[in-house]
């Protein structure tokens, strides 16, 4: 996005939202125009990681029905900027989308589950991050059917909200989508299960090993393609995408470990 979009995302939110209550249907229906390229944007990045199969068109019908109850219910009191809410509002909205549609089959989900506990186990055992060697000894297979196996299971790795919301069960999913990102929240209990919440998964984060670290951090927060990343770190796509899954799937299991304990 350069600086004339972003510029105009704000200007135009800002504006609709300090009107306290009293918003035009018409001004609300601009405000959705005004960010359905961040939709198709956003559908755009999570199609890349799916079969072809799932439709894109539907990923950006359930993100416009996720920014639309965003809109509804976007509290400017949070202090956490619309443009972040809504983000995940889209994203989360696209993940239900999937998740109804059940389109993963089941042997690539045991698979999943596989990769999961050999990470756990080995890295139990060893006190640090496994190599891609010990894990593929680990699952009695080749490296190359390792690699294999991350990209047939890339699809699912997805770093799930629901792991994280167990650390605040009495709080409602926009209340924890809003309250993870502010700064403050209403409730100084849930204020600091949340914050114990983004120290847990910072410290995760911190102890993926560095190309994966570098992978998720150009990924989520300087939001760059895969193919991008490949340039900057000097890889193929592909195994940008391996590095992903990697990681993703060493963030699931230790936040697992963190939230059980």
């Amino acid at each position: 996005m350069n600086k004339q979009q972003a510029s105009k995302f704000k200007d135009y939110t800002n504006a609709y939202f300090n009107q306290q209550g009293k918003q035009d249907p018409g001004q609300r229906d601009d405000l959705i125009l005004i960010y359905t390229p961040l939709i198709k944007y956003i559908a755009g990045r999570l199609a890349s990681r799916l079969p072809p199969q799932v439709s894109l068109d539907d990923l950006i019908s359930s993100g416009i029905i996720g920014l639309i109850d965003a809109i509804d219910k976007f509290d400017l009191g949070k202090k956490v900027q619309f443009k972040t809410y809504a983000e995940f509002r889209i994203k989360g909205a696209m993940l239900d989308e999937l998740r109804s549609l059940d389109w993963v089959p089941r042997s690539i989900r045991r698979k999943n589950t596989e990769l999961e506990q050999a990470y756990s186990v080995l890295e139990k055992k060893l006190h640090r991050p496994a190599t891609d060697e010990e894990v593929a000894h680990y699952l009695n297979i080749t490296l190359d059917s390792f690699y294999k196996l991350l990209d047939e299971t890339k699809s699912v790795t997805f770093l799930d909200i629901e792991i994280l919301r167990q650390k605040c069960p009495d709080t409602s999913s926009s209340d924890f989508i809003t309250d993870l990102f502010s700064a403050s929240s209403h409730d100084p209990f849930a204020a600091i299960n949340l914050a114990e919440l983004r120290d847990l998964l910072a410290q995760a984060i911190d102890t993926l090993p560095e190309k994966e670290r570098l992978t998720v951090s150009l990924y989520y927060f300087n939001e760059l393609t895969m193919k991008e990343i490949g340039q900057v770190l000097g890889y193929t796509e592909s195994r940008i995408s391996q590095m992903h899954s990697k990681a993703m799937i060493r963030l699931r299991t230790r936040m697992k470990k963190a939230l059980a304990s």
